[in-house]
């Protein structure tokens, strides 16, 4: 049997031909298929809780809200999803804690072996009387220049941990221990200030934040962000605490002893004040009753006192004078009107 079809038909339609063939239109595919993907990529959908910041060839073009955008491939434009105008983002600012080595020294530390002076000092902040408070600050920020944001780029959570520290060191140094924290609830109802600057904290350390950032932007290094609100947890030392509650301790028991020694003196007050009044009672009854014995025992001499009749006093001289001068063993006595007489008597009886 004999091929009909010619040679040069049969070598146009090999295998290897086809082969290559079929590998060209592949790969042609794949490449168009490159080139719609790479011409479509800045083509998307945005979020409505995101933003679109498009720069053409750096420099920035348009901020692009929630829905389609339509933006050029790279490297002609580059599109950078960013939080919307109205997310709030929060971040804790680990800069104000005690560092992970603190931590460990804190574990092992002994009075034979002291922690460095960086160690020790790690997480605390001083307050204005010489006190030390540690504060664990959650930032709730906005980006609100999208522009300057993308520019600082990494920058951006650095330098705001920097500022709301640098915030927190100086609102520290400038109030009392009293003022960020219930460090002695003995003076709560003494200082009505003191409670209402604790409740002006994140106030203050909100104006504060947002004031250095507003210079860095008046400089031309704005990073683009706003702190909306701040929640500040505020507590003491472990030792610091320790020595609070026995000092907390130590004054609820002087008071108590206070109390108790003021009740005791108020017990023997009355006590004393109830004798006082007995003895004062009984003394005013023994004396009415000796002036009424007294009073009996001299009415004679009174009545006699006011009774004018010589020849009287002379009889009852003459009868009661025996007797009592008859008790004595001898009795010498002068008349007042002649001492040249001499009146001797009284042989006892």
């Amino acid at each position: 049997m004999t091929d009909d079809v010619p040679r040069g038909t049969q070598t146009l339609n090999g295998p290897w031909i086809q082969a290559g063939r079929l590998a060209f239109l592949a790969l042609y595919a794949v490449t168009v298929l490159a080139a719609l993907a790479w011409a479509f990529s800045n083509v998307r959908q945005i979020d409505p809780q995101n933003r679109a910041v498009v720069l053409h060839f750096g420099a920035l073009d348009r901020v692009q809200n929630a829905g389609l955008l339509w933006a050029w491939p790279q490297p002609f434009e580059q599109v950078i999803l960013l939080p919307a105008a109205d997310r709030v983002i929060e971040r804790r600012v680990e800069n104000l804690l005690r560092s992970d080595e603190a931590l460990k020294a804190d574990r092992g530390a002994s009075f034979a072996t002291p922690l460095s002076d960086a160690l020790a000092g790690s997480g605390y902040l001083l307050t204005g009387d010489a006190g030390v408070v540690q504060l664990d600050v959650r930032v709730f920020y906005k980006v609100s220049d999208p522009y300057d944001f993308v520019l600082q780029g990494n920058h951006v959570l650095p330098a705001l941990d920097r500022l709301v520290t640098r915030s927190a060191l100086a609102l520290t140094a400038a109030r009392d221990l009293d003022t960020i924290l219930v460090a002695r609830p003995e003076l709560i109802g003494a200082d009505s200030q003191a409670a209402e600057r604790r409740e002006r904290l994140r106030g203050d350390l909100v104006r504060a934040i947002n004031q250095r950032l507003a210079e860095l932007k008046a400089g031309g290094q704005g990073i683009g962000v706003e702190v909306a609100r701040v929640d500040v947890q505020s507590s003491l030392p472990e030792p610091a605490v320790s020595a609070f509650n026995a000092v907390l301790t130590a004054s609820q028991q002087a008071d108590k002893a206070v109390a108790n020694a003021r009740t005791e003196a108020e017990k023997l007050t009355q006590t004393a004040n109830e004798q006082a009044d007995r003895a004062l009672q009984i003394a005013h009854a023994q004396a009415g009753e000796r002036l009424a014995k007294a009073s009996a025992d001299t009415a004679t001499v009174a009545s006699l006192a006011k009774n004018a009749d010589p020849q009287l006093l002379l009889r009852l001289y003459r009868e009661r004078m025996p007797k009592i001068l008859g008790q004595a063993g001898s009795v010498t006595t002068v008349n007042p009107k002649d001492d040249s007489r001499l009146i001797i008597q009284g042989a006892s009886q």
